[in-house]
C-alpha cells in the first residue's frame, strides 16, 4: 500500500527515458546558472560601475541561497509532494532568470539571483530524490551517473557559452538563456514526471484491495490527505538551519582569502546555531532533520566522505589557474583550455561510472573511486612540476574519473534504500554536504596554497614558489581523500559485522 501513496504506474507518456531527460535538464540548468555568471563579473562591474566586492554577490547570492535552503526544500518535497514542488521550483527559477535579465540595478540583480537560487535549491534537492521513483533499483547507479554527467556539462559549458553570449549580445543574454532552458525543463517535468495517484483512481484500487471499513482512511492517506500523519513543516528548524548554513558559508567566502575577525565571528555564530538547531530538532514533533539520520551507519559516513571529496575537488579550481598562469606562464585562453579538461572528462565518464556501479556494487566502487582520487592527487602533487601541462593534464585525467565513480557510487548507496518519506530531505542533505565541501575548500585549500607559496600576494609570487604551493596543496588533498577512504572502510567493516 505504500507504493500507492508515492506514485502510480506511469502511463506511456511518463516514460522512464522522458523522466530521466527532464531530471537531467534540471540538473544541467542549475549547474549552468552557477558557472555562467562567474564569467560575467568583470562586465557587470563596468555596467553598474561597482567594485568587484559588490558584483561578486551576483554569484554569492545564488550559492548562499542554495546552501541555506536545500535541506529545507527537500523536506518540503517529502511533505507536499516532489513533483508539484519541482515544477514550482523550475517556474521560480525561470521567472527569476528573466527578472535578472531585465535588472535595472545591481541590487535588483542580486535579489533576482537569490530567488533563482531558491528555485535551483528545489531542483538540486529533488532531482536525485526522483530517481527512486523513475528507474528500477538495479539502474540507480546509471541514473546517478547521468545526473553527474549533466552537472559536469553545465559547469563546463558555462564559461565558454557565457563568454560567447556576452561578446555577441551583452550580459543580459546569459540570464535569458537560463530562463529559456528553465522553461524547457519545466515543460519536460510537467510532461514526463510521474504524478501522485489521483483520488478517483485510489478509491477503486483501495476498494478492491481492502475491507470497506478501512477504505476511507487509506484513501485519505494514499492521496495525500494525511493530516498529522503527514507531518508539519518545521519552520523554526528551517530558519535556524538556514541562518547557520549562511553564516558558515559567509565565514568561508568573505574576505577574499584573508580570514579576519568578521570570519571568526561568523564561524562562531554558525557553531552556536548548529548547537541550537540540534537542541530544537530533538524536541519538535516533526523535525526538519531527524537526528537519527546523522547517526545512520550508511548516511553519516556518506555525507562526511562527500564533504571531504568536494573540498579536494575545489582545490583544482582554486589552485589550478594560479599554477597554469604563474608557474607555467600560460595565457588566459590556454589556461581556460587546460582547465576545461576536468569537466570534459567528467562529462564523458559519468554515465560509464554509473553503469560500473550498477554492475559491481556501490560499496566497492566508493572505495575504488577514492583509490583513484588518491592517485590523482599524488599525481597533481608531483607530475605538473616535472612535465608541465602534460603532467597536469595526465593527473586530472586520473583524478576526474575517480571523482565521478565515487559520486555515482556514494549517491547510489545513499538513495537506493532510503525510506520513501525521507527521500527529499536525504537528497537535500547529500547535496548540502557537497556544497559545504566546496565552500570549505575555497577557504581551506586556498589558505593551504597561500601558506605553501609563502608570499603575501600569490598572484605576484615567483613561478617556483607557486609550483611548490601546488605540490604541497595536493599532498594535503591526498591526505583528505585517504581520510575519506578510512571512513569508507570503517563503514564497510561495521556493515559486515552487523550482518
Amino acid at each position: 500500500m505504500a507504493d500507492i501513496a508515492e506514485t502510480r504506474a506511469a502511463p506511456e507518456s511518463h516514460s522512464t527515458a522522458g523522466a530521466l531527460a527532464s531530471l537531467s535538464l534540471a540538473m544541467l540548468v542549475s549547474s549552468l546558472a552557477t558557472s555562467i555568471a562567474n564569467v560575467a563579473l568583470p562586465t557587470l562591474s563596468l555596467a553598474f560601475a561597482a567594485s568587484f566586492a559588490a558584483v561578486q554577490w551576483v554569484v554569492l547570492a545564488y550559492l548562499l541561497t542554495i546552501t541555506a535552503l536545500i535541506v529545507s526544500v527537500g523536506r518540503l518535497g517529502d511533505l507536499v509532494g516532489r513533483r508539484p514542488l519541482l515544477i514550482v521550483g523550475l517556474a521560480l527559477f525561470s521567472a527569476a532568470s528573466f527578472a535578472a535579465a531585465l535588472a535595472p540595478s545591481l541590487a535588483f540583480l542580486i535579489g533576482a539571483r537569490a530567488v533563482q537560487g531558491l528555485g535551483a535549491a528545489v531542483m538540486m534537492a529533488l532531482t536525485m530524490a526522483f530517481v527512486g521513483e523513475t528507474v528500477p533499483k538495479e539502474r540507480t547507479g546509471s541514473a546517478m551517473g547521468l545526473l553527474g554527467t549533466m552537472s559536469a556539462v553545465g559547469t563546463a559549458l558555462g564559461p565558454s557559452l557565457g563568454g560567447v553570449l556576452i561578446a555577441a549580445f551583452g550580459w543580459r543574454s546569459i540570464f535569458l538563456v537560463n530562463a529559456a532552458l528553465g522553461a524547457v525543463a519545466l515543460l519536460a517535468a510537467w510532461r514526463f514526471l510521474p504524478a501522485a495517484i489521483p483520488a478517483s483512481e485510489a478509491v477503486g484500487i483501495v476498494r478492491r484491495a481492502i475491507p470497506a471499513s478501512k477504505a476511507a482512511s487509506v484513501v485519505r492517506w494514499a492521496t495525500g490527505v494525511r493530516g498529522e500523519a503527514r507531518g508539519r513543516f518545521d519552520t523554526l528548524g528551517t530558519l535556524l538551519l538556514a541562518a547557520t548554513l549562511a553564516a558558515y558559508a559567509l565565514s568561508m567566502t568573505m574576505g577574499r582569502g584573508h580570514f579576519g575577525g568578521l570570519n571568526i565571528a561568523l564561524l562562531g555564530a554558525a557553531a552556536a546555531g548548529a548547537v541550537l538547531f540540534v537542541i530544537v530538532e530533538a524536541k519538535v514533533a516533526s523535525p526538519l532533520v531527524k537526528l537519527a539520520l546523522l547517526r545512520d551507519p550508511v548516511l553519516a559516513p556518506s555525507f562526511a566522505m562527500n564533504a571531504l571529496v568536494s573540498t579536494v575537488m575545489m582545490a583544482t579550481l582554486v589552485v589550478g589557474p594560479f599554477f597554469l598562469s604563474r608557474a607555467l606562464g600560460l595565457g588566459d585562453a590556454a589556461t581556460g583550455a587546460v582547465l576545461s579538461i576536468g569537466p570534459v572528462v567528467s562529462a564523458l565518464c559519468g554515465v560509464i561510472a554509473g553503469r560500473v556501479v550498477d554492475r559491481l556494487g556501490a560499496a566497492a566502487m566508493v572505495t575504488a573511486g577514492l583509490v583513484l582520487m588518491v592517485a590523482g592527487c599524488a599525481a597533481l602533487a608531483a607530475l605538473p612540476g616535472l612535465f608541465g601541462v602534460a603532467g597536469y593534464a595526465a593527473a586530472i585525467i586520473l583524478l576526474t574519473p575517480g571523482y565521478q565513480l565515487f559520486q555515482a557510487a556514494n549517491n547510489t548507496a545513499v538513495m537506493a534504500d532510503v525510506d520513501r518519506k525521507e527521500r527529499g530531505v536525504v537528497s537535500g542533505m547529500l547535496s548540502l554536504s557537497r556544497n559545504l565541501g566546496l565552500v570549505t575548500g575555497t577557504a581551506v585549500m586556498g589558505a593551504v596554497f597561500a601558506f605553501a607559496v609563502g608570499a603575501k600576494d600569490v598572484a605576484a609570487a615567483a613561478p617556483g614558489a607557486v609550483a611548490h604551493g601546488m605540490g604541497s596543496t595536493f599532498a594535503v588533498a591526498a591526505g583528505l581523500v585517504v581520510a575519506a577512504m578510512m571512513i569508507a572502510l570503517a563503514s564497510d567493516l561495521r556493515e559486515r559485522r552487523s550482518t
